[in-house]
């Protein structure tokens, strides 16, 4: 066969090769924490684009709640990238409200029994091997996060609870187990639940307020959705550039 025919099949090949379009899902426990971003976005990017397409998601508040939304949205959706925004408190007391992290390592925080002033975990009460997919060394790591931490935010680790953490000796047993930097309502059921079914997903926070503190006047709730959003902006915008 002539060689030219061959290398001119080969051209019109790729030429009409379609291209396969990265979808993403930015999903949040409530509309709000995601909606500057869905009425700022440039429209490229959820309808015209042929590199990405970006859709957003609501899985509703706690970690039932996100697990099944987010299994149903992956076995439906097949994304190829799942963003978790979200705003949290923070243990730390020396980091600056309103700043945005990244999530590595998720645990579950009140899955357990309290006992004799300690909290035990399933990991304690031997409900649960501490090495059993999901789980790494009892932990859900994001084994993504070199990759995908597109704007070189801070990486933090994390704790979720179904319910917030006020109480000082609670606060204290989370931190002395756990070391969380920060704590969330949804962040484990994003990790195990994309682990699981092995789906590339970034947790990305901005935080609100201190754990503990209740007076919410001193919370930054709207500095933090607003630098969430500008946040997720951002990064959309890089991973166009970089796909």
């Amino acid at each position: 066969m002539d060689e030219r025919l061959t290398s001119n099949a080969c051209v019109n090949e790729c030429q009409y090769r379609p291209l396969r379009i990265m979808r993403v899902i930015i999903t949040a426990a409530t509309t709000g924490e995601w909606m500057p971003c869905y009425l700022g976005i440039d429209p490229l990017y959820t309808s015209n684009s042929k590199r990405l397409k970006v859709s957003f998601h609501q899985s509703g508040v706690g970690m039932l709640a996100s697990a099944v939304a987010l299994t149903r949205l992956l076995l439906e959706e097949k994304p190829d990238l799942v963003i978790q925004a979200g705003i949290a408190g923070t243990f730390d007391n020396k980091m600056p409200l309103g700043k945005v992290v990244i999530v590595h390592e998720e645990v579950l925080g009140d899955i357990g029994v309290k006992e004799d002033g300690k909290w035990k975990d399933i990991f304690d009460l031997k409900l649960e091997r501490s090495n059993y997919h999901p789980f790494e060394r009892k932990r859900l790591p994001n084994q993504h996060i070199k990759e995908l931490n597109l704007l070189k935010l801070p990486v933090v680790n994390a704790v979720t609870v179904n319910e917030i953490s006020t109480d000082s000796n609670r606060i204290q047993q989370l931190q002395k187990k756990y070391e969380p930097v920060i704590e969330s309502m949804e962040g484990a059921a994003l990790h195990y639940v994309c682990r699981e079914m092995n789906v590339p997903f970034l947790q990305m926070r901005s935080i609100s307020n201190y754990i503990g503190e209740r007076d919410k006047s001193k919370w930054l709730m709207q500095e933090a959705i607003n630098n969430l959003n500008e946040s997720l902006l951002l990064y959309i915008d890089k991973l166009y550039k970089t796909k």
